[in-house]
This record gives structure tokens, C-alpha cells and sequence, in this order.
């Protein structure tokens, strides 16, 4: 039986941040949130580009990288359905300094720069939401820089894999993730082989197990220490 996607306003309903609001709050974001549709292979938005939207998926899988003048590219997080980005670069107003890329075909929703002030004007949870989202991603990033620095290769899909179920940054919920092993070395930026070699030694470790088309996590603060 085919899964049906959810709506727009049921996808919002379901976000952390929409919880915290008010009927009528809730009521003005539905109205003024889009949505669209991103192919496999598409940017959602491009490093430089002008920020002028709150983004979040609603369904899919996208990347956040970067690359360097000399062409180095650095991924820094994937993002699953219920993860919103973005925050930053709008509280800043400075342009885009990363890339997003849909590596699965992705829904992704877009709400106005306005509409984001004015959440932040008139909701206090709301912006404590920010603050630890703000956090988790903080965390995030001083990890990064850890393990790609100290980490081996298995070590580094231990962590990347971790941080796809990162409660405030990827609030899917469950311990299963349906991804494959060519997108997962898209996110740590190993071959296809390579993160086979690695996912066997972590199965072996006991710390997640490879089923059809995905993995389930057994052991996820192990998976964090690896």
C-alpha cells in the first residue's frame, strides 16, 4: 500500500516549534508557509544566495555542505522530515554560507523571513525552541570538527549516523531510518564501499542492524562514543 504524504499543515502541526503556539499563531503560519518540491540531485539553496525563508522537510533527505575556494567540499549535517534550518543566517540577515541539496526526492517548506520575525515578536517558547535548537547545532559542529579531524572512517559513520537522530536537530522519532548506503557516504563523504566496511563493523559492534533498504539503531549512545 502506498504511504501517503502528509499536508502541509499536518507536517507543521507535528514540528517541536509548532507545539509551543497558540491556535491563531499557528493559524498565520499555515497561511504563509509554502511548500515545495526538490529532485533528487537539486539544491534547495545555494551557498551565497540571499536568506530569506525559515526552511524545514516535510518529507525526504537533504544535505547541508560547503566547499572552499580550492574546492574542498565539507559536509556538515544531513536532514531528515521535521528538521528546520536556517535560523542563523535569518538572525544574522547574511547571506546563505552553505549549501542544501535534496539527495532523495524532498519536500521542503518555506517560511517568509516576516513571518519568522514575527514569531520571534510574539512567542517566548518559540524562542526558547531556537535557543536549543541553536545549542544542538552548536554541539553538532564543535563534533564535526572533532571527528574529522581524530576519527577514522568508521568512527566518522558512527557519528553521522548518531547525528541523523539527533532529538532537536532530526525529531523523526523511532530508531529505524530508511536510507541507503549511497546516501549515507554522501553525508560522511565516503565512497559507497567504504560505508558498507564501516555499517558491518558497527552491526558487528552491536550497535545498529542493516535491514532492506535501511538500518535500526540499537545502540545509539554507543553509536555517539564509537
Amino acid at each position: 500500500m502506498a504511504i501517503v504524504k502528509p499536508s502541509l499543515s499536518e507536517a507543521l502541526t507535528h514540528t517541536l516549534w509548532a507545539r509551543t503556539l497558540s491556535s491563531e499563531q499557528l493559524v498565520r503560519v499555515e497561511r504563509e508557509t509554502s511548500e515545495r518540491f526538490i529532485e533528487a540531485g537539486n539544491f534547495v539553496c545555494k551557498q551565497g544566495d540571499p536568506v530569506e525563508h525559515w526552511m524545514g522537510v516535510t518529507e525526504g533527505l537533504l544535505k547541508m555542505s560547503s566547499v572552499s575556494p580550492s574546492g574542498k567540499a565539507v559536509t556538515f549535517t544531513g536532514m531528515l522530515a521535521g528538521g528546520w534550518f536556517g535560523e542563523g543566517s535569518l538572525l544574522k540577515t547574511e547571506v546563505r554560507r552553505y549549501d542544501v541539496v535534496a539527495l532523495r526526492d524532498s519536500h521542503v517548506a518555506f517560511m517568509p523571513r516576516t513571518t519568522f520575525n514575527w514569531l520571534l515578536d510574539t512567542s517566548i517558547p518559540f524562542n526558547r525552541f531556537l535557543l536549543n535548537q541553536l545549542n544542538a547545532r552548536l554541539g553538532l559542529f564543535i563534533a564535526l570538527v572533532e571527528y574529522d579531524r581524530m576519527l577514522d572512517t568508521d568512527a566518522r559513520v558512527a557519528r553521522c549516523l548518531a547525528a541523523l537522530f539527533n532529538p532537536d536537530l532530526n525529531p523523526a522519532g523511532g530508531n529505524q531510518l530508511q536510507i541507503s548506503q549511497e546516501e549515507i557516504g554522501y553525508l560522511c563523504s565516503t565512497s559507497r564501499q567504504r560505508t558498507n566496511q564501516a555499517l558491518q563493523v558497527l552491526e558487528r559492534a552491536g550497535l545498529l542492524q542493516l535491514d532492506y533498504g535501511g538500518l535500526t539503531i540499537l545502540d545509539l549512545e554507543g553509536l555517539r562514543r564509537f
